[in-house]
């Protein structure tokens, strides 16, 4: 269901809808598995079910184009199987529009379904694509990137730098945990400024992360410990431990609040909420959007609240708030002219 704006409606969570078709993006080059077999695999559980429409990206065509091309041909449904990288891309073309991005991840850390809760096992994930349903989620934009996860600055940029795309086939996720910890031998700080609507704040840090959804294996995004995917706020975390031994035990410490969900209390790590935000520094650092390098900093974020439909298993529906259908007698009609206030009610006397 969609406004008459176009953009998607605030309910978080949607009933269940099939859809007899739909644009299936794959990335062959995404992840460690052998793409024709993944292929097969899909298709073998979407095609019985529906239309697949797919298309493969390449050099020369990228996810977006493809999901641009999509909505040209009035697809109802656009799905993407890769990396975080190809599910941004993806997104790109959809933010703001009518149509659903379901996602079949295939790459190394797969932190957006992660987030969502959608499965990372390839057959787990179609049929949640048959059977679930969709949520009205915020995307951001950095630098006029879109934005799904988070952008890291310094830490989480260089971690993402030194895992290479050979490192990441050969090793996976342990790719990111081996090049994190070769970082954190070369802890340097720098200087940075962020501008808020309202205010300018300037401070030391090692790394800062903007987050709008991150899991909590994504540990430099865990100040606030709880990200929340459909509100209109991005969480931004200063990580500024000053030596090696300190950063290591803020990373568990950061790790520790995700789990539990407490917000951090170290001196050395700071957390604050921004709509949007210009962040500069000194030195210049390499900037990270969605596990993809992008350039160095200043960067300016803003986040584009409710943009996105999602689709996601039906176990993470949210519970209603209210249900009254099937009530014997059940009538509901709209009030005229009618206040709830003390003033206006009668009250039957004790």
């Amino acid at each position: 269901m969609m406004s008459k704006n176009n953009s998607p409606e605030t309910e978080k969570v949607q009933q269940t809808e099939k859809y007899a078709s739909a644009c299936l993006i794959f990335n062959p080059v995404a992840g460690r598995g052998n793409p024709e077999r993944d292929l097969e695999l899909i298709k073998s559980i979407l095609e019985p079910e529906m239309e697949l429409d797919i298309q493969l990206t390449s050099k020369e065509v990228s996810a977006t184009q493809l999901a641009r091309e999509a909505l040209e041909r009035d697809a109802k449904l656009v799905i993407a199987s890769g990396g975080d990288g190809t599910v941004s891309a993806v997104a790109d073309a959809l933010i703001n529009s009518n149509v659903p991005l379901a996602v079949i991840p295939r790459g190394t850390a797969n932190a957006f379904s992660v987030s969502l809760a959608i499965p990372t096992n390839m057959e787990a994930a179609c049929q949640a694509i048959l059977d679930g349903v969709t949520r009205v989620i915020s995307t951001a934009r950095c630098n006029g990137k879109p934005m799904l996860l988070l952008a890291g600055i310094g830490l989480e940029a260089e971690t993402i730098a030194k895992a290479d795309r050979t490192a990441k086939n050969r090793l996976g996720i342990l790719a990111y945990i081996l090049a994190a910890i070769n970082q954190l031998r070369d802890l340097k700080s720098f200087e940075a400024r962020l501008e808020r609507e309202d205010e300018v704040i300037s401070f030391s840090a090692v790394g800062v992360t903007i987050a709008n959804v991150a899991p909590p294996t994504s540990i430099l995004a865990q100040g606030p410990a709880s990200l929340v995917p459909d509100d209109e706020f991005l969480d931004v975390t200063i990580f500024a431990p000053v030596t090696v031994l300190n950063a290591i035990a803020a990373s568990y410490h950061l790790l520790q609040t995700a789990f539990s969900g407490t917000p951090t209390e170290r001196n050395d790590i700071g957390y604050l909420r921004v709509k949007k935000a210009l962040i500069n520094t000194d030195p210049p650092q390499k900037v990270v959007v969605d596990g993809e390098v992008i350039g160095t900093t200043p960067v300016f974020v803003e986040t584009i609240p409710k943009s996105l439909i999602v689709m996601i298993p039906q176990s993470q529906a949210a519970a209603p708030v209210e249900k009254l259908d099937g009530l014997p007698d059940l009538t509901i009609e709209p009030k005229e002219n009618h206040n709830l206030s003390n003033s206006d009610s009668e009250y039957p006397e004790s």
